[in-house]
């Protein structure tokens, strides 16, 4: 069953990717920056169960984290708040 979230997620990050490189707008291709970061988050969450290894629910969380400052500093510079 783990292995099947494996295969949908990382057909998930391909298709977010592929957003990434051909979106039509900014707002677009930031949003799939955002997706790909959430997305790959639960990636390392399912690596961490797999291997059995906390450290990397930590990685996880901070990476997370990072990727959500992120997204909001480059929305606001995008939208002219900046």
């Amino acid at each position: 069953m783990i292995y099947i979230s494996l295969v949908f997620l990382s057909l998930a990050i391909l298709f977010s990717l592929i957003r990434l490189l051909k979106g039509p707008t900014s707002f677009d291709r930031l949003l799939a920056s955002d997706t790909l970061a959430i997305i790959t988050s639960g990636l390392i969450v399912l690596v961490a169960y797999l291997l059995e290894r906390v450290i990397y629910m930590d990685v996880s969380l901070v990476y997370a984290l990072l990727g959500f400052v992120g997204v909001v500093v480059v929305a606001r510079f995008l939208g002219g708040d900046a």
